[in-house]
């Protein structure tokens, strides 16, 4: 059973849909307070249907109120319009509309009802493109699969709206702290605070330009070449190259700096409310399904600064990461066994270096990343004869990806994303390079874009379907904490994802059964997508009582 909403101006229309989308009920006009009243008795019966989970869902947390499923129409017809196995659908045929578009909500301090948020013949007619939905996937290759990846997309939206909700709970104070340590006391925006004065000097003092500001890419590249550095850019991985008294305070003065522009002050006074970071995430935000964030930097919060994420008295966080998930994806997308048994219930990489493919830990993973990423040079380049022969399979998998990048064509995830389609351009440079007149430099050229949309191709089906499982993992572990129920100061909260990483905000006394739940919940995701294949996807679970502790 589906339930239809939609926003219009002063609340909303709700549509009860069978299982083919199909109405049974006349629409019903509910005003925001009846929306809320309505979710309070139907939360846990239907699958809700929604244009955007980011602007429905909000008003029914703020009305204490959790959704248990839903299907996102903006986020599937994503998946639709480009999946290989929905190709030649009316989805995937059907011209751009406002459901193509971006979700309009973002910023610390979104709080726009349903019916703030664009105008009523700005939205698309949810019924009707629900059904259209439900028919592609029924028409698909892979039914099965695209159902559900787009049950775990959506779920994936109500678990970021529900973090957003939430919020990171971050001390001010620590942070601050941290702030002092790394910068000195706090500052007027534009001032250089004074330990990056410091470093500053001494980097001025070395490279003789008692005048130089170090925040001026032209000026610092012009006193490096001054001083007798021949240097192409200001890059740290070009500076740590080098030798002269200049560079160690010059890069400490880069980190720390990165540091100021991206959390310092200034961040700290925007984005922490109330002891809360509220991350605006954007699930599905790159085309391998990984999410993003919008504004407040959630994806990128630096190590030094974990530690201002602390949980609330008599709360712990519950911090778990999936270790090495890529190459165990990538051994069960192939059916490795080898590969497979390599990292059963260890190290994945010393698993490797026991096959005799490889001399050592680190040549397996610098061999294993030159696979998914495409590595041709390097250790990871030396080594990939070595891995190919001990896992066929696997690397068979992401070489035939790489192929099929290389000729222009998309490659699908294990549950149905597909890449993107190579553009007229990238055609046209290759045509133009096929001709018995073409330039070396038409074939240089040429080469180059087929090998870089080679390299994109196969980290797309590796990465992707890693993003397939850590959603999976994401929606069954917010089942299974919806079901625990509530311990002596409250519910566990989901408060954070980062790719194969969550962060749970658990009362002290549920703790241990939010551990269990997360691990549960990370077998369950292995089981979902690759049935009795013999792969692990161990975690590194830890309960602390701030983030930088884990």
């Amino acid at each position: 059973m589906f339930l239809v909403v939609s926003p219009v101006h002063g609340g909303v229309v709700a549509t009860r849909a069978d299982e083919r989308g199909e109405p049974i009920e006349a629409p019903r006009s509910l005003t925001d307070e009846g929306y809320a009243d309505l979710a309070g008795r139907e939360a846990a019966g239907v699958r809700w249907v929604w244009e955007d989970t980011a602007v429905s869902y909000p008003p029914l947390l703020r009305a204490g109120v959790r959704v248990e499923r839903c299907q996102d129409l903006r986020l599937c017809r994503a998946i639709l319009r480009h999946s290989t196995l929905s190709d030649g659908t009316a989805v995937a045929a059907a011209p751009r509309d406002a459901l193509d578009e971006d979700s309009p909500l973002s910023g610390p301090d979104s709080q726009q009802t349903l019916f703030d948020v664009g105008s009523v013949a700005e939205h698309v007619d949810p019924v009707a493109e629900l059904r259209a939905q439900l028919g592609a996937v029924a028409g698909s290759g892979q039914p099965g699969r695209l159902r559900l990846l787009l049950a775990a997309e959506s779920a994936g939206a109500l678990a970021a709206a529900e973090m957003r909700h939430a919020g990171l709970p971050w001390s001010a104070e620590r942070h601050e702290a941290l702030l002092a340590d790394l910068l000195g006391p706090r500052v007027a925006p534009g001032v250089r605070p004074a330990r990056l004065e410091e470093l500053a000097g001494r980097i001025r003092s070395a490279l003789d330009a008692p005048t130089l500001n170090p925040d001026s890419p032209q000026e610092l590249l012009a006193a490096l070449r001054s001083a007798g550095l021949m240097v192409e850019s200001t890059r740290s991985a070009e500076l740590r190259r080098l030798e002269h008294p200049a560079i160690e305070p010059l890069l400490e003065y880069k980190k720390r700096a990165r540091i100021l522009s991206a959390n310092g002050w200034v961040w700290l006074d925007t984005w922490v409310t109330g002891g809360r970071f509220r991350a605006d995430f954007l699930p599905g935000g790159v085309p391998s399904g990984r999410w993003a964030a919008r504004g407040g930097g959630a994806l990128q919060l630096p190590k030094q600064l974990r530690s201002a994420v602390v949980a609330d008295p008599g709360w712990k966080l519950v911090v778990a990461d999936a270790a090495q998930l890529e190459p165990r994806v990538l051994a069960a997308m192939a059916g490795d066994t080898a590969m497979a048994a390599a990292g059963r219930a260890r190290d994945l990489y010393e698993g490797i270096v026991e096959t005799g493919a490889v001399p050592d830990r680190n040549s397996a993973k610098y061999a294993m990343l030159g696979a998914i990423y495409g590595a041709t040079a390097g250790q990871g380049g030396r080594l990939m004869p070595r891995l190919a022969k001990a896992f066929p399979l696997a690397i068979g998998l992401v070489e035939s990806a790489a192929r099929a990048g290389e000729r222009g064509e998309a490659v699908t995830t294990r549950l149905g994303r597909s890449s993107p389609a190579a553009g007229p351009a990238w055609r046209a440079a290759q045509s133009r390079a096929s001709v018995p007149d073409a330039s070396p430099a038409e074939e240089r050229r040429a080469r180059s874009q087929a090998r870089e949309r080679g390299r994109f191709s196969r980290n797309f089906v590796v990465q992707g379907t890693a993003a397939e499982w850590a959603l999976c993992w994401l929606a069954e572990l917010r089942r299974r904490l919806l079901a625990l129920g509530e311990g002596r100061n409250g519910r566990p909260e989901l408060v954070y994802f980062l790719h194969d990483e969550v962060l749970v905000h658990s009362p002290g006394d549920l703790a241990a059964d939010v551990e269990e739940a997360i691990r549960g919940a990370a077998a369950a995701a292995g089981r979902l997508l690759f049935g009795d294949f013999p792969i692990d996807f161990p975690l590194e679970v830890a309960i602390v009582d701030d983030y930088g502790q884990a």
